[in-house]
Formats: C-alpha cells, sequence, structure tokens
C-alpha cells in the first residue's frame, strides 16, 4: 500500500474532525459567540449544506481537472477555512467559514477517493478505500473528543487551529507523496448519468439515508448539554463519552460492513430499528448517566452500523452513473446532518428540553424504517417480475436473463469502493 494513500486517510481524518467536533464544544461556541445553542447547531448543518451542494458539483467540476492539483488546492482551501474559523470574530464569519470547508471538504472526497484507487493494483483497491474510511472512523474515535478535549482546556478555537495544523501536515504529505495522476481517457457521459434521478429507488435510497443519518445527528448534535445538564456529568466527561461514540461506530462499522453484502436489506432493517429504540432510551432514561454514557455508545455501533449497506445499496440502483453514485450518497448523509440538527435545535426552542431532540430524531428513523420496507417490497416485486419475464422468453434469448440475474443478486453482490462508505454524522 502507498505511503500516499496513508496520506489521503490523514487528510480524510482531519476533515472528519472539523466536521463532527462541534458536538463537543457547541455550549462553549454559543457562550463566546452569544448565541443561543440552537444556533450554534447551525454551525453544524452549515456544513453539511456545504457537503450537500459540494459533492455533486465537485465531482462533475473536477473530472477533467488534474488529481494531484485539485487535491492540493481543496486541502489549502479547506485549512484555510480552519483559520477563518479560529479567528472569527462573528458568528456570520465563522457559519461562513464553516461553509467555505464543506465545500472544500466535499470535492476532496470525491477526487481523494478516485487517486487512492488509481494509485493500487485492481486486487487492493477495496482496501485503498478502507485506508481512506478508517481516517474518518478515526476521526470520531480520537479527533472529536481531543477536540472537545482542548475546548475545554484551552477554548473551543484552540480546536479549530489544531484541525487546521492537521490539514497542514497533509498537505506537505499531498505535494511530497502523492504522484501525478493520468486524466481519464474518456470523459463520462453526464447526460447517461444524470439519468439515474428518474429512478424512484434512487430516491428511496436518498430518503432513507438522508433520514437514518438526520435521526441519530438530530439527537448527537446536541450530545454534550444533554450530557451535563440533563444527565448531570462533568463537562470533563464529555471528550470521553464522544470517544465512546467512536469506538461503536467503529466497531458497528467493522460489522455492518461484514455482513451487509449478504443480507443487505436485513442490515438496513435491523440496524435502523436499532437507532429509533436507543433513541427512544435515550429520551426516556437521558437523566441517567449510566444510560446516557451506554446510549452513546450504541447509538455510534447502529449508526455506523447502517452505512456499509447505505452504501451498497445507492451503488446497485445507480451502478450505471459511477461518478454520481457516491456523491449522491454522501450528499444524501449530509441531508440528514443537515435536517436532524436543525429538527433538534426547533424542538429546543419550543422548551421541549434537550430529551426531546431523541424523540425528534426517533420520528426521523421510524419514517426511514418505512421508506425501507416499501424499497424491499418494490425490488422484490421488480424482481420477480423478471423471473416471470425470463420464463416467456424464447430459447436462445439472452437479455432478459442477465437482467434476472442482476437485480436478484443485487443484494448479494459487493458494492463497488465509495468514497463515503461511512455516514457524516
Amino acid at each position: 500500500m502507498p505511503l500516499a494513500v496513508y496520506i489521503l486517510g490523514l487528510s480524510v481524518f482531519a476533515l472528519g474532525t472539523s466536521e463532527f467536533m462541534l458536538s463537543g464544544i457547541l455550549p462553549a461556541v454559543a457562550d463566546d459567540m452569544d448565541v443561543t445553542i440552537p444556533q450554534a447547531g447551525l454551525l453544524i448543518s452549515a456544513f453539511a449544506i456545504g457537503m450537500v451542494v459540494g459533492a455533486p458539483l465537485l465531482a462533475v467540476a473536477t473530472l477533467r481537472l488534474p488529481r494531484r492539483t485539485t487535491l492540493i488546492s481543496l486541502i489549502t482551501v479547506f485549512g484555510l477555512g480552519q483559520i477563518a474559523g479560529a479567528l472569527a470574530p462573528t458568528y456570520e464569519i465563522l457559519f461562513a467559514s464553516r461553509v467555505v470547508s464543506a465545500l472544500a471538504c466535499a470535492g476532496f472526497w470525491a477526487v481523494g477517493a478516485a487517486v487512492a484507487i488509481a494509485m493500487v493494483p485492481v486486487n487492493q483497491r477495496a482496501r485503498a478505500m478502507a485506508v481512506m474510511i478508517g481516517g474518518l472512523s478515526i476521526a470520531n474515535v480520537l479527533g472529536v473528543p481531543a477536540g472537545a478535549f482542548l475546548g475545554e482546556g484551552l477554548g473551543w478555537r484552540a480546536a479549530f487551529w489544531a484541525v487546521g495544523a492537521a490539514s497542514a501536515i497533509a498537505l506537505v504529505g499531498i505535494v511530497t507523496l502523492v504522484p501525478k495522476i493520468p486524466l481519464p481517457a474518456e470523459r463520462p457521459r453526464l447526460k447517461r448519468e444524470l439519468s439515474i434521478y428518474a429512478d424512484r429507488q434512487v430516491w428511496l435510497s436518498i430518503a432513507v439515508t438522508a433520514l437514518a443519518a438526520g435521526g441519530v445527528f438530530c439527537a448527537f448534535s446536541y450530545l454534550s448539554p444533554l450530557l451535563t445538564d440533563v444527565a448531570g456529568l462533568p463537562e470533563g466527561w464529555v471528550p470521553a463519552v464522544l470517544a465512546l461514540f467512536g469506538f461503536g461506530a467503529l466497531a458497528g462499522t467493522t460489522l455492518g460492513g461484514r455482513i451487509a453484502d449478504a443480507h443487505l436489506f436485513g442490515v438496513l432493517l435491523t440496524g435502523i430499528t436499532a437507532s429509533t429504540v436507543f433513541l427512544a432510551a435515550l429520551a426516556l432514561l437521558g437523566h441517567f448517566a449510566v444510560a446516557a454514557v451506554a446510549l452513546s455508545f450504541l447509538l455510534g455501533f447502529s449508526a455506523f452500523y447502517t452505512a456499509p449497506a447505505l452504501n451498497a445499496r445507492m451503488f446497485n440502483v445507480a451502478g450505471a452513473a459511477p461518478t454520481l453514485a457516491g456523491a449522491t450518497t454522501t450528499a444524501a448523509f449530509n441531508l440528514g446532518n443537515t435536517g436532524g440538527p436543525w429538527l433538534g435545535g426547533t424542538v429546543i426552542d419550543a422548551d421541549l428540553g434537550y430529551p426531546a431532540t431523541a424523540w425528534a430524531g426517533g420520528a426521523m428513523t421510524v419514517v426511514a424504517l418505512a421508506l425501507t420496507a416499501v424499497s424491499l417490497r418494490l425490488h422484490r416485486r421488480t424482481a420477480a417480475s423478471r423471473v416471470v419475464a425470463k420464463h416467456a422468453t424464447p430459447a436462445g434469448t439472452t437479455d432478459v436473463t442477465t437482467d434476472v440475474t442482476t437485480e436478484v443478486t443485487e443484494v448479494t453482490t459487493p458494492a463497488a469502493p465509495s468514497a463515503s462508505a461511512s455516514p457524516r454524522p
């Protein structure tokens, strides 16, 4: 495995830490910027909105640009965004810095995945992608708690400076170790790729992904004040609990990835159901410190347990559009990361309390569960109708048979590597 692939993993570590670290420093940001907790929570949504817009847009816009140069430009813009956030004198400037950073983050994901795959043999592509995705998982285990620790000891701006420093290290690594990657010989046909959005299964996958991710992060975005104000834990416990969420995420990703190839819908249904149960338990038992800590781990596990299956499903239904399939999944996850914190802020503004964010998140996952059942029913109906068509086809005809095989085995076929195999909580 080339060292350059690990440099890309380090870059993703910085990107993921920046995206999620606000969950641990939200009260400090709100106090310093003289805004409410829900308004500070919109900074999480701002990053997610940038990811939603940037993933498909930059995936298309950078197709014909030199990939190494594009990576250098994007990690530079991202690092400058962190510095701007650390120096931001007002809430509005901090908000703008989050949007700019998110656009650069989305573009880096789109290009970095292609670069990682291009640097290794075909039989090591999945491993190369695992290194990149591992950077995101480690961000949840180490980066986010470290950001909360720095925020508590040195002020929330120190967390932004730290991510800026990590970005600078990643930039040096990219400049010195990532080779020039030849441009693709044939430009993808965008008209054909955009045609996937006429498929209702694609839109069902987008909705399920957004709601499943948004439901968990409706509560997770306000986990820090819930732990301190409701469960009564000291602020010093927050980094440790966030690390526990990250360990749950790492365990969930590992197990879900092993099972999803053979039981895709099974993972989706059980994982989303588990998230719903854990959110309801957090709403009911969140005032008990032990329960709040344990449920933080379990929510991390269930949210990331479903991530490989959510990615695989999108590649199955949008396989004709390799350029946009991964970008669409990234955008869908971040639609949830936008809507979840917004809904959580809304229920807090309504004076329903921090535990109500878990009830609101549970409502989102219930809808996700229902849409998953609809998607499964449509999948089975389509597969059955094609099997009937196969038996009605004259001997010697192969086109329909091929379609049947593809559709019936969709659940068990490993998905193509994706730059977004973890959710962006």
